[in-house]
């Protein structure tokens, strides 16, 4: 029963950590732009978010998020405007640095310096203020839950599944964006990565604005959460 339950999870998580989104963005802009202990601490962060989601799901507390829209609205503006410096400053920096030519832009081998811990603090950070991954918890880890189980040792093994998953999939990324750098390691490319990042950060934080606005019928709809 629970190997069952477990194996049907997988399918569902693996189908959703296939398709592209934000986490997949920011971990293949790490691995292209930085260096590759930045990249599996990105990697890891969105792991740990994912968990720390999969957990508070099974026992309850994200679904205050679908039972209180005070509660959901205010973490979506806190994660929407974390998105949107988070991807406005990735563009404003891919422009300062052309503009004062330096050595990150003069070194095309070079990659952008940056501490393992911030890394790990932008996957983190990233996930653990987007919403929807709690309403998406919320929405599925009661039906994969065995009856007789304990559900917070079944939700943390549903996420920890779910997080096992997304880092393969990242390893994979990770990886083969180490072999991509020495193709896409100019100044020119670098540069347009940090852009389509910064912009798919900028339009996600703009979509969860836009979900949280009152005068947007759908914004406390945690099925229009779950199919985003």
């Amino acid at each position: 029963m629970i190997l069952d339950a477990v194996l049907a999870f997988a399918v569902v998580a693996g189908l959703l950590t296939l398709v592209p989104g934000l986490d997949t963005a920011l971990v293949l802009r790490s691995s292209l732009t930085r260096t590759r202990s930045y990249a599996w601490a990105t990697a890891l962060g969105v792991a740990t978010g994912a968990m720390a989601w999969g957990t508070a799901a099974a026992v309850g507390i994200s679904a205050l998020l679908t039972a209180s829209e005070l509660a959901y609205r205010v973490l979506t503006v806190g994660g929407a405007s974390y998105m949107l410096w988070l991807g406005a400053s990735m563009i404003w920096k891919s422009f300062r640095r052309r503009a004062n030519n330096d050595p990150y832009e003069a070194n095309p081998t070079s990659v952008e310096p940056a501490s393992a811990w911030h890394g790990w603090l932008v996957g983190a950070g990233t996930n653990l203020l987007n919403p929807k991954v709690g309403v998406f918890y919320i929405a599925t880890i009661p039906q994969f839950l065995p009856e007789g189980t304990s559900p917070l040792l079944m939700g943390a093994m549903l996420a920890g599944v779910h997080a096992g998953l997304s880092m393969t999939w990242f390893a994979a990324l990770i990886i083969g964006g180490g072999y991509a750098r020495r193709w896409l390691s100019n100044p020119r490319s670098l540069a347009v990565i940090d852009r389509i990042t910064g912009l798919v950060l900028v339009a996600f934080g703009g979509k969860l604005l836009t979900d949280a606005l009152p005068s947007n019928p759908t914004a406390f709809s945690p099925l229009a959460a779950r199919a985003a």
